[in-house]
């Protein structure tokens, strides 16, 4: 696909929602993938279902409101809503795998449900909540299985909701290339916002680079989604090395 000097990059365009981060990594380290543009698909979510994943040996993280209502209520019945806070520690979480790429899980945190189409959300009210939706959304938004489904249910509705929505992409995947989590950074939460930057490390044909995905989320409808009030709700870059970011990963 060839783009003129007026067109945005393909890195500053809301496709980046469902790709950007592998894409990034294959495309920094010498090699072109391509982003096709979804049709506007306004079908509703799948049923949701009640999640299996194995337990984790999280320790539970203390709460200002174990039992809280309305808007601040888990989707799922995910109990322990924090307000404020941040994540300085790695939590523990049961690693699986979607694809070649692991992904945290955690009968505290979430993810507390999947639809049938293998997309999963429903994330703790609390900055632990926002880390794990940010971390699933690498792995989900990185794969053609789930990353429609799974943009479609996360997506919040805001300001540019109708703009993304339109623009969402589809990722290409590539057999050569592989994305790993090695650490985060919770920069911002307010309990109604969260700002998460995830560090991953990626391969492609032997290379290997290090690369930052900084999530912009927002608490809606009982749970952490994808902000639609910016009209770039994930910024992507390659950094030098992990310095500031806990460690975290499989």
């Amino acid at each position: 696909m060839s783009t003129t000097d007026t067109e945005p990059s393909p890195w500053t365009r809301p496709s980046f929602i469902t790709a950007a981060i592998v894409v990034a990594i294959v495309v920094m380290l010498g090699a072109a993938l391509a982003i096709r543009a979804l049709t506007n698909d306004d079908a509703e979510a799948a049923p949701l279902e009640p999640t299996t994943s194995a337990s984790a040996s999280a320790e539970p993280s203390p709460t200002s409101d174990d039992g809280a209502a309305g808007s601040d209520a888990s989707i799922c019945g995910l109990k322990g809503v924090k307000t404020t806070g941040t994540v300085t520690m790695a939590p523990a979480a049961e690693w699986a795998f979607q694809g070649t790429t692991a992904y945290p899980t955690s009968p505290q945190f979430g993810p507390g449900q999947t639809d049938t189409s293998g997309a999963r959300f429903c994330f703790q009210h609390s900055p632990e909540g926002a880390l794990f939706m940010a971390a699933n959304a690498v792995v989900q938004a990185s794969d053609p299985a789930t990353a429609s489904a799974w943009a479609q249910e996360v997506l919040a509705h805001g300001q540019f909701y109708d703009q993304l929505l339109s623009e969402l992409g589809t990722p290409s995947s590539d057999s050569n290339s592989r994305v790993s989590i090695v650490g985060f950074r919770l920069l911002a939460y307010d309990g109604r916002t969260a700002r998460v930057d995830i560090a991953l490390r990626g391969t492609f044909d032997a290379q290997t680079a290090t690369v930052s995905g900084v999530y912009e989320l927002v608490w809606q409808s009982g749970d952490w989604k994808i902000s639609s009030d910016v009209q770039e709700p994930l910024n992507v870059a390659v950094i030098p090395d992990l310095a500031g970011y806990v460690s975290w990963g499989a």
